[in-house]
């Protein structure tokens, strides 16, 4: 099945059942184009938080775990250095350093 014209090589589009294209041309194959209905599926929905920051060894100060997540944000002007933000991976404490 070709999605050009023969005749005059543009996209030809579905139309009452076949192939059409603009110039008048339609294609001779019946039953090319099939129905796709759509599958009423129920979505799962997961109560699971998935963190995608990187882990470095950082002390949390609040439980003593030797594992935390961490990012960079840049707070005050651009010729301050970035703030860092940790998150630990047991006890989800947060706290930051300048």
């Amino acid at each position: 099945m070709s999605l050009f014209c023969p005749k005059c090589g543009s996209l030809m589009y579905p139309k009452g059942g076949k192939m059409s294209c603009g110039c008048g041309y339609k294609s001779e194959e019946a039953g090319m184009i099939k129905d796709k209905k759509k599958s009423k599926k129920e979505v799962e929905i997961v109560e699971k938080e998935v963190e995608v920051y990187p882990i470095i060894k950082m002390d949390c100060p609040k439980c003593g775990n030797k594992e935390s997540y961490y990012w960079t944000v840049q707070m005050r002007s651009s010729d301050e250095p970035e703030t860092i933000f940790y998150k630990c991976t047991k006890c989800k404490n947060q706290w930051r350093q300048y």
